[in-house]
């Protein structure tokens, strides 16, 4: 009985290390579109009510107090059902108006720390006026052509890295990353320096 047991442990931990051995990223069959050829791309897709993309933030932000010349950051706010599109339109609606950066972690908290409810049109022309933002301008920007397109980029994007889920970074076109936590930002990195290195050699 002892040794039965005993096998099935060490079963177990091989099963464990064996998952924890596997790399933190996929890589991608058919590269995707970059924004700016040239440069290393970091692409996070997130949405604003989910909790992983929340407790990521903070490591994102550290991040780019320090991120490389030669990459650039693009956040992509997910847009996988009608809830989420919302957040998406109210993104790139205050983004056209340079209100990104006094807004972004500023939602985050609203809905995380104040349970708020920020997921329609008229909840985020109110929550968005608060910075700035005048509620007719920004319901005319979340409804107009420049934020659907937008909208809608993202959404393929998404559809062609094969989104199952938020927070997700990817690399260049080419590295899909999962997680929440530091080994997030641990992971960009590694793939930054894959990436440098490749370009050395053509």
């Amino acid at each position: 009985m002892f040794k039965r047991l005993f096998a099935t442990l060490i079963l177990s931990l091989t099963a464990v290390t064996a998952v924890a051995a596997e790399p933190a990223y996929r890589t991608l069959a058919t590269p995707g579109h970059v924004d700016k050829p040239g440069m290393i791309e970091v692409r996070e897709f997130f949405w604003y009510g989910c909790p992983h993309c929340y407790k990521l933030e903070p490591s994102l932000a550290a991040w780019l107090k320090t991120k490389p010349s030669d990459v650039n950051f693009v956040r992509t706010p997910a847009a996988l059902n009608p809830v989420w599109e919302a957040n998406a339109r109210g993104y790139y609606a205050v983004e056209m108006m340079g209100k990104v950066e006094q807004t972004h972690q500023a939602l985050f908290d609203a809905i995380h720390k104040g349970n708020q409810r920020l997921f329609d049109q008229d909840s985020l022309a109110g929550f968005y006026s608060n910075y700035g933002v005048n509620p007719a301008t920004f319901k005319a920007q979340y409804n107009g052509f420049m934020v659907s397109a937008k909208v809608a980029q993202g959404r393929n994007l998404a559809q062609a890295y094969g989104l199952d889920g938020v927070p997700t970074i990817v690399v260049n076109g080419k590295y899909v990353v999962k997680g929440e936590g530091p080994e997030v930002v641990a992971t960009i990195n590694q793939l930054i320096t894959k990436e440098r290195a490749a370009s050395r050699k053509k």
